[in-house]
């Protein structure tokens, strides 16, 4: 089955064969009324946006990456941008969904959202089954933004913002309290796995002078993981310790010092391997991070000859 990359919440619209007159970054809809034929089964997709799920009457499945998490009535879960992802729909009397952006979330809700609410960026998100009690609190607030998403107000946004915060701690409260970014990245973070290994595999082919497009930008890097490079950035930070252009100059170093000490170019020809556009601009790079000019570098590690 072909997936489907959604950047945008228009893209999912149109995949759902709903008409949509403008880009919005924040929408809720009734699972019932977008899917009426059930049985349901979703292509598989990936998404540039936020999906918040709360099912009070029904049943399926969902699939994120190799993950299967079966739910039922009474259960929440969320997905974030980046993952395979799909579901089957067995039933589906009443839920409901908030689709939301990372620009929605930032402007709307806090700054700094990963900052501020880390476990948004957890990859891994069964269903969770609610108490009666939790369950109520979470309809309550979802019921307030179906009857603000639905008025025209010129404060519907910053509206919708204030309570999605109040669902968003609700959701911390209850999950995430102690949810530690760094030790997800550690263990099973699919994200940065695949980020390291497709950085491994760039630099493999500079070394292997398969590829000379120009230093590796954390554009290119987002793209191929169909990534927002700002939530690529905010992954890979706060499950690594380090920024992508931190990874990036890490591997740059790595390999211009390979270069350096086990191949004859000269200074001139690892510059433009490695993408920089003036020699003199990689002799700044190397001479920060290692206090040596590349030459000095290079003689210094020289072997001596025996006398």
């Amino acid at each position: 089955m072909e997936t489907i990359v959604h950047h945008k919440i228009s893209d999912l619209y149109k995949t759902l064969g709903l008409p949509l007159e403008q880009e919005i970054v924040f929408t809720i809809m009734s699972i019932p009324d977008i899917h009426p034929q059930i049985p349901y089964k979703s292509p598989k997709l990936r998404a540039d946006y936020f999906s918040f799920i709360l099912t009070k009457e029904g049943s399926g499945t969902y699939y994120l990456d190799d993950n299967k998490f079966p739910y039922s009535s009474q259960t929440f879960y969320f997905t974030n941008p980046g993952h395979l992802k799909s579901y089957e729909l067995k039933e589906a009397k009443e839920a409901l969904i908030i689709i939301l952006t990372e620009k929605f979330l930032r402007e709307n809700v806090h700054l700094e959202i990963f900052n501020e609410f880390p476990f948004l960026l957890a990859e891994i998100v069964p269903p969770r089954i609610l108490s009666e009690n939790e369950f109520e609190e979470f309809e309550i607030i979802y019921k307030q933004i179906v009857n603000e998403f639905e008025k025209n107000s010129i404060y519907k946004n910053k509206i919708l913002g204030n309570l999605f915060t109040v669902l968003l701690l609700k959701i911390k409260e209850n999950f995430w309290v102690n949810y530690n970014p760094i030790e997800e990245g550690s263990r099973n973070s699919q994200i940065v796995q695949s980020f390291k290994q497709l950085l491994e595999s760039e630099f493999r082919k500079v070394i292997e002078n398969k590829q000379n497009n120009g230093k590796l930008q954390a554009q290119y890097l987002a793209d191929q993981l169909n990534l927002h490079p700002n939530y690529l950035n905010s992954v890979i930070k706060s499950k690594t310790g380090k920024t992508v252009n931190d990874w990036i100059s890490n591997q740059t170093l790595i390999v211009s010092k390979d270069f350096l000490l086990n191949t004859s170019y000269s200074s001139k020809e690892i510059a433009y391997k490695l993408g920089f556009s003036e020699p003199t601009h990689f002799s700044r790079f190397f001479k920060k991070n290692t206090l040596l000019s590349p030459g000095a570098f290079r003689k210094s590690n020289k072997p001596k000859a025996n006398l």
